[in-house]
């Protein structure tokens, strides 16, 4: 990437992800701007920045962590506000993982569809554009009234998994709403598809009832979008290996979110390898933990954004 001066653009960073900040900095070839990020005593957030960037785009860096995405949605609403009434040209948001994008059609009577209300908090507070990675549905992005760029990293799982050169390896959708990702995954690779049927009897709660595909004597890749409890990934895992797959099993997912008792069913269930991208920080990783950084990717991004390129040659 050639050198910039940061002349037309700054890049600033919350405090849910600072390490993955500074590596999109670094990639940038220039410095995270200065910022003042602190709470009042009763509990409120305190943003202020501590350089101007008039007439500059501002490129605001902030994911959504394990047990504090409540938080860090409010500080980036609080960062947004304060960008656009610092005058920055245009406020990018540059959020890996998007939290709340489960919820993102009424499942039963009475709910909510939190996803677009913050699309719409985003949008009010604003936002100009978001920068994000795999959300969990295609749909979110028509949440917005502004553009999203939606990255996937199946470039990066894909140069992982043909390193490896696995024996009779099959992809895996853990259920049928990630089959079309998996699709696309399997073909790039050149292997089969299986998918798993499930059940949520209730909330983080899933049973495997059917496995959709030939699976006996293969090494299964089991990919998803996030990982919360786990709970459904070492359920198709256990299912898996009783229709007969190899004991060597793979999971593959973009969040790490890692809730709960997520570690202990991890640790349990003994997979070969765990591959996750670093779209929010991991405190405690389950054994045999491998992460791919998606940070080079996003400074690519920022790059083409800022310059005004096309930036779908990158992802896609």
């Amino acid at each position: 990437m050639a050198e910039k001066s940061g002349n037309g653009f700054k890049i600033f960073a919350g405090s849910s992800h600072p390490k993955f900040a500074a590596t999109v900095a670094k990639q940038l070839k220039m410095p995270l701007g200065k910022m003042t990020i602190t709470d009042f005593s009763c509990g409120e957030k305190y943003v202020k920045f501590d350089e101007t960037f008039r007439g500059k785009d501002a490129f605001l860096v902030q994911t959504g962590r394990t047990g504090k995405m409540n938080n860090d949605l409010i500080e980036l609403l609080l960062m947004i506000d304060a960008a656009k009434r610092s005058f920055a040209e245009k406020v990018h948001v540059v959020m890996p993982y998007f939290p709340y994008s489960r919820q993102d059609k009424i499942h039963a009577p009475r709910e909510g569809i939190s996803a677009k209300l913050f699309a719409n908090l985003l949008s009010r507070a604003g936002a100009d554009h978001v920068i994000t990675m795999h959300l969990h549905s295609d749909q979110i992005q028509g949440f917005f009234d502004f553009p999203v760029d939606n990255l996937n990293p199946r470039r990066l799982f894909l140069d992982y998994f043909k390193k490896k050169k696995l024996k009779n390896p099959v992809v895996v959708s853990p259920d049928a709403g990630g089959a079309k990702e998996a699709k696309k995954f399997s073909d790039a690779l050149g292997v089969p598809l299986v998918i798993m049927h499930k059940t949520r009897p209730a909330h983080n709660e899933s049973a495997v009832t059917h496995v959709i595909g030939e699976i006996a004597g293969k090494t299964p890749i089991i990919i998803d979008d996030m990982v919360d409890t786990a709970g459904s990934v070492c359920a198709a895992k256990k299912a898996l290996v009783d229709a007969g797959a190899h004991d060597e099993v793979y999971l593959a997912c973009t969040h790490p979110i890692f809730s709960g008792a997520a570690i202990e069913n991890l640790n349990a269930a003994k997979f070969t390898k765990i591959v996750a991208t670093d779209t929010l920080p991991v405190e405690n990783t389950p054994k045999n933990f491998h992460v791919l950084s998606v940070a080079p990717l996003f400074a690519d991004v920022i790059h083409n954004v800022a310059e005004r390129e096309s930036v779908s040659k990158l992802y896609l």
